[in-house]
């Protein structure tokens, strides 16, 4: 609050470092039309894309040549495929889980990145941050987990299994049915999209808020110094969170994602 306040006193502040929603607002690079949809590349648009071709060129150089003693590359990418496999693919899925590892792995190291972006320096903006990144991270899983379950078990027996639970009096599938349909279909993406978005929504804008306090209080000079330096020190703070948060909120999403497939691969809900 008495951030806001001190702002109002110094109206050109809030000019130059906005704080709040237009934070994440960024202007276009480039528009254009393609089969009638207008497309604009924005910042986060192109920090996205880059994100993929260097995380691609990373795991074709590790693994283009691998060795019985890998190298320091080789050794990393080997050892975070290996943290996915163990700790997420299989414990989960069980050894149905390992042919998914390839796959959890990529959207694991993908998702950090995306979200390491919200402390990089010149970057500073989550991907994450934007809804439309985790929703469509969300709708991919969503297609997993039914198509998996559709092909483990066939159309009708899947639908059937997750929306009838067995050795339920019949009368209340008429209220159970319909729950089960919106937790299963709907709420699942729809939380796994959001959860991840609020945090790192959050996240950036606490981290914001707090160096952006930092300037302002520089620049109004006086006593505010010290206390422009110590908000500097909270920001340090809360950034070194910021990167367990960024962490486990991958973890989380590829957890979730191994579950949903989980439950499609058993037999019996």
């Amino acid at each position: 609050m008495s951030l806001l306040l001190a702002a109002e006193s110094h109206p050109g502040f809030q000019d130059e470092y906005p704080i709040g929603p237009s934070s994440f607002e960024f202007k276009s690079l480039s528009d254009f039309t393609l089969f009638g949809l207008h497309v604009a590349v924005t910042r986060l648009v192109t920090m996205a894309f880059f994100a993929t071709i260097v995380l691609c060129l990373f795991f074709l150089i590790a693994l283009r040549k691998p060795k019985l003693v890998p190298g320091r590359t080789q050794f990393i990418a080997e050892s975070i495929y290996g943290f996915v496999r163990d700790k997420i693919a299989r414990d989960v899925m069980g050894p149905d889980g390992l042919r998914f590892a390839s796959y959890l792995t990529c959207l694991f190291v993908f998702i950090f990145v995306l979200n390491l972006y919200e402390i990089l320096p010149l970057a500073q903006a989550p991907v994450t941050g934007r809804i439309a990144y985790p929703a469509v991270l969300a709708i991919i899983t969503w297609v997993l987990f039914i198509t998996v379950g559709i092909k483990k078990q066939g159309l009708g027996t899947y639908f059937k299994g997750a929306l009838f639970p067995p050795g339920v009096p019949k009368f209340l599938y008429i209220l159970l049915t319909p729950i089960e349909f919106v937790s299963t279909f709907i709420f699942r993406p729809f939380t796994l999209a959001v959860r991840l978005f609020a945090n790192m929504f959050a996240g950036h804008l606490l981290v914001l808020i707090f160096f952006s306090g930092a300037l302002y209080m520089w620049s109004v000079g006086g006593l505010q110094l010290a206390f422009g330096s110590v908000a500097f020190l909270i920001g340090i703070v809360v950034t070194f969170f910021e990167l367990l948060i960024i962490s486990l909120q991958a973890y989380i999403f590829v957890t979730l994602t191994a579950v949903y497939v989980a439950e499609s691969l058993a037999d019996e809900h």
